[in-house]
């Protein structure tokens, strides 16, 4: 039972509910002094850029600026331009809202605001002006000044009236990331439970894309962290690079392990320094890297034509193990650096990482059926509205249009618009009592915020409770959006009711249109990701040249990311991270090819074939292993320790077969030099 103590605001809650009136209210008020139509437009827009970090706040006011001013400029090029056929006008702005939706799925940062508010800004702004397409710039332009006053003013009063930087939130996630990461490499290192070494990897996985889309806040924040946005992105890349790594230990110890004979002594000992080292967390010394890196270096076995298949899989420990120590103490040091620039100290400059969405999966299908779902929504909303000549029918093109965009993201959004729904229904005797009883008795503008307070108090602690949000947010959309859409100096009762019935028909209908077309399956959209991680394994194997960066491993990670929460029984985790540790392999066998030019003969069919392979997975050809993969990665093993070329390049290839042996075939007969592996084991499918 929940205690009545817990229900009071704390000290956050109540500031970030406070502020939000605030700038609502002198939002309202700037609103009415310069005569704006609709005033509440204002305060409405004040309360959807909040954000409890003001850096957020910053950033969505900026994006909804410039979504505003072009969904607007949109409107009142095509609206004149089309006048003369109702039917062209629809499809023209229903076309527009579909194409800004999908350029903003595409988009999956906080960035994609901008499109998606470009979108139904216009149909907020042109299907009022439809019957009267004369009046497009005026209502445009009114539309503009009264959310850009809402803007302006949350992004001031957030600003300016105790920040609250987003900082100690990327801090504490930076620092729960390195913690899963130490406890995932040390569960590794010390062969704990397999379970153990499941949910440190997956969490780490999900923390890190989750960090990635909220430092996108970071350079609008108004804390020193603004200036450290660099080498956050710089950490994320090598926390990134870290996964396939990891990875990459724990099958190699898993496969010396299996035959029951122990690792080498300074191996073992050097297992356990490295996990102790590990273990300190954020207080490890990055320097000792450079000990355990010359330890490392010392036990490597050489890699020649004598080399036995245990020899290979020591090397390939060894040299992930070298990238594992490698990649932990950049993070180290990269996490100082943040640290330092958060306290005012100047920081070395660091190299500008990829662009903000490089690193984040692109579903062009799914975000061109979202884009058609919120087209045929409008349409069909429009066709009864221009059909019965429905007063308010613009109204529920409106909502159609809004709602068809504002869960697009997720695989199956009609639950959440229905949940939306039902919420704005609970607020219909709320904003009925504002509207047809208690303002038409105000007669100061003190009066109205007097008497607005204790609702949107109330609401505005809510919102900033996550448990509460989706159902606080539709009560304050609802209240405030009333009084938006009407004329409170002329509302009725039957005005308000048909306005609300217009309402009610765009979400319902935004609802049904997703439930029939835009409604996916949480296994169709993870057998998606996998097959998109296939085609960029096929993509990296037939490239001329090994790919700069570590954009590839960024975006299969994050297809990693999305595949946990969707639990499909078809696609497991385990899958896509073996995907993504066969991606670095690839990469590593790019490089080495261009150091062993006498053995490109053998490696190039071991890449073609690979391209080949993921290419057939990807498109649904075959999942059947090609059965010349597995011959070709022998040779290409023999081909390399016969080779008396660069050293590093040996290595760099041999550990890249290993790897990618052991990825797709890893109950395959050990590796023998001169033999091949029997052909009965070239046909199973993982």
């Amino acid at each position: 039972m929940t205690s009545p103590l817990a229900l009071l605001p704390t000290r956050d809650e109540a500031v970030f509910s406070l502020k939000c009136f605030g700038s609502a209210t002198l939002a309202l008020y700037l609103a009415y002094a310069m005569g704006l139509p609709r005033p509440f437009w204002a305060m409405m827009t004040a309360y959807i850029v909040a954000q409890p970090w003001s850096g957020a706040v910053r950033s969505r006011a900026f994006y909804r600026l410039c979504g505003t001013f072009a969904g607007s400029a949109a409107t009142i090029f095509l609206i004149p331009r089309l006048s003369h056929s109702p039917e062209l006008t629809v499809l023209a702005m229903a076309g527009w809202v579909g194409l800004c939706l999908y350029v903003s799925l595409l988009d999956r940062t906080p960035r994609s605001y901008l499109f998606m508010l470009a979108g139904y800004t216009a149909a907020l702004v042109g299907f009022p002006s439809v019957s009267d397409p004369f009046t497009v710039f005026d209502v445009g332009l009114a539309r503009v000044e009264e959310i850009s006053l809402g803007i302006v003013c949350a992004a001031l009063v957030h600003s300016l009236v105790l920040p609250r930087g987003i900082a100690p939130a990327v801090m504490d996630r930076l620092d729960a990331i390195i913690r899963d990461a130490g406890t995932w490499i040390t569960d590794t290192l010390a062969a704990r439970a397999p379970a153990d070494r499941d949910k440190a990897r997956r969490t780490f996985a999900s923390d890190l894309t989750q960090l990635r889309v909220m430092s996108m806040h970071v350079p609008y924040d108004t804390g020193n962290i603004r200036w450290t946005s660099r080498a956050l992105h710089r950490m994320q890349d090598s926390l990134a690079a870290l996964t396939p790594v990891v990875s990459a230990v724990e099958d190699r110890l898993a496969a010396l392990r299996a035959d029951g004979t122990p690792l080498p002594a300074p191996v073992a000992a050097l297992l356990a320094d490295i996990e102790t080292w590990v273990a300190q967390g954020t207080h490890a010394d990055p320097e000792r890297a450079i000990a355990l890196r010359a330890r490392l270096r010392q036990q490597m076995p050489a890699v020649d034509s004598r080399s036995a298949w245990r020899d290979l899989l020591l090397t390939s420990l060894l040299a992930r193990l070298h990238n594992l120590v490698d990649g932990y103490a950049d993070s180290l040091r990269l996490r100082r650096r943040i640290q330092a620039g958060l306290a005012g100290l100047p920081t070395r400059h660091t190299r500008r990482g990829p662009g903000a969405n490089q690193g984040l999966h692109r579903d062009h299908g799914l975000a061109l059926l979202s884009g058609m779902a919120a087209v045929i929504a409008i349409v069909a909303c429009c066709v009864f509205w221009i059909g019965t000549a429905w007063t308010n029918g613009a109204t529920a093109a409106t909502m159609a249009a809004i709602f068809s965009s504002f869960f697009a993201a997720q695989d199956n959004p009609t639950p959440s618009i229905m949940g939306f729904l039902r919420y704005t229904l609970y607020s219909v005797p709320l904003s009925a009592l504002y509207l047809l009883g208690i303002l038409p008795a105000l007669h100061s503008f003190e009066m109205l915020a007097l008497a607005l307070f204790p609702t949107l108090f109330v609401l505005g602690v809510l919102i900033a409770r996550p448990q509460h949000f989706g159902k606080a947010m539709p009560l304050l959309f609802g209240v405030l959006g009333s009084l938006a859409l009407q004329d409170t100096n002329t509302s009725d009762l039957v005005s308000y009711l048909d306005i609300t019935m217009a309402q009610v028909a765009g979400v319902g209908l935004a609802a049904l249109v997703a439930s029939l077309i835009r409604t996916v399956s949480a296994d169709w959209a993870a057998r998606r990701l996998q097959g998109a991680n296939w085609r960029e394994l096929s993509t990296l194997a037939a490239a001329a040249d090994a790919p700069t960066g570590h954009g590839y491993a960024l975006r299969m990670l994050d297809r990693v990311g999305l595949l946990l929460p969707r639990l499909a029984f078809t696609v497991r985790p385990d899958d896509a991270l073996r995907d993504l540790r066969i991606g670095r392999e690839i990469v590593t066998l790019q490089r080495a090819r261009r150091q062993l030019p006498m053995t490109r003969a053998a490696l190039a069919p071991v890449l073609a074939t690979l391209a080949r392979h993921f290419g057939d997975r990807s498109s649904a050809r075959s999942l059947a292993r090609h059965p010349r993969l597995l011959p070709d990665i022998d040779r290409a093993l023999a081909a390399v320790g016969a080779s008396t070329g660069s050293i590093p390049g040996r290595l760099r290839a041999a550990v890249a077969l290993v790897g990618i042996r052991r990825g797709l075939y890893p109950d395959a007969p050990a590796y023998r030099h001169g033999q091949g592996p029997e052909s009965a084991a070239l046909e199973t499918t993982p």
